[in-house]
């Protein structure tokens, strides 16, 4: 037998796998089902979208206009009661949960489709003059109220609901650019982004392959938390005159209309108030339950 040595050929080690944020699907899934925010959030987001999808099945047609109902209190017939112009609120309350799911995902799907590639830039480019650059126009937005942000931007759009929840979009554009640079920032520093520049991947397929899936979780919160102060400013906007317009069934135009009858008649604000602030209250439980599941440090720290 030879006593030379054998060449051996060892395979080059793959590049470290990108971390998965938080946990597997079905731990992730667990944890939101024994999370008390999550489940009663989540209840109130569903009821909501319930309401939408059942809309068509109203008892009445929302702006049927019945004189011999005008201002009724609820009952068998008009379970929520009547308006003064004798149309049924609970009809009205529920083509007007339509308006609210509508403008809020408008307003999230435009602010998340131009904030976050806007942060992922800020974060990951070589050049400082884009990241300064794109850093400045977002210091001079957050410089503005956001409520007085939405109502200029709808000033300039003018009425109707997406009108509104593009305004409402804009004006949440910054905080979405925050959010995704510091996600970015905050992975740069992981093995799998070095792996990955090692093996020369372009700084496109950096970001969206490996980053962004990873600071997926305090996005989708965010994402959560901004449904309902869309829901709420989309409301706040039609009371002003400067979102949904009559006769399309809105929570904010009905508060409008209401306004007057409040010493006479609270049943009329009543109903959409309790939708709006049901509405807001179920996205803000929802976005607390996602945080917990998504991020166990932040649940064992409050804890």
């Amino acid at each position: 037998m030879s006593d030379a040595p054998v060449a051996m050929t060892v395979a080059p080690a793959p590049p470290a796998a990108a971390p998965r944020s938080g946990a597997t699907r079905p731990g992730i899934l667990r944890r939101l089902s024994r999370n008390a925010s999550a489940v009663v959030g989540g209840s109130l987001v569903l009821l909501l979208v319930l309401a939408a999808v059942l809309a068509p099945l109203s008892p009445y047609p929302p702006d049927l206009v019945d004189p011999t109902a005008v201002g009724q209190g609820p009952s068998a017939a008009h379970p929520f009661g009547t308006d003064p112009l004798g149309r049924d609120l609970l009809s009205r309350i529920l083509h007007g949960a339509r308006v609210s799911l509508l403008a809020g995902a408008v307003a999230v799907a435009l602010s998340a489709a131009v904030g976050i590639p806007l942060g992922a830039v800020a974060g990951y480019a070589q050049s400082r003059l884009v990241r300064a650059a794109i850093l400045r126009v977002v210091d001079a937005l957050q410089a503005f109220p956001f409520l007085i942000l939405a109502l200029a931007a709808a000033a300039v759009l003018g009425p109707g609901t997406i009108n509104a929840a593009v305004a409402i979009g804009i004006a949440f554009v910054p905080h979405f650019v925050r959010i995704a640079r510091a996600q970015v920032l905050g992975q740069l520093g992981m093995e799998y982004v070095g792996a990955a520049r090692v093996l020369r991947l372009s700084g496109t397929r950096i970001v969206v392959r490996h980053i962004l899936p990873n600071a997926i979780s305090p996005l989708l919160v965010q994402a959560s938390l901004a449904f309902g102060v869309a829901i709420v400013t989309e409301a706040g906007l039609s009371f002003l005159g400067l979102g949904t317009q009559p006769p399309t069934p809105s929570w904010g135009a009905e508060l409008r209309a209401a306004q007057g009858y409040l010493l006479s008649d609270i049943n009329y604000a009543f109903w959409p108030g309790a939708a709006i602030s049901l509405a807001v209250l179920g996205f803000n439980l929802l976005g607390d339950g996602l945080r917990d599941a998504l991020d166990p440090r932040h649940r064992s720290a409050r804890g």
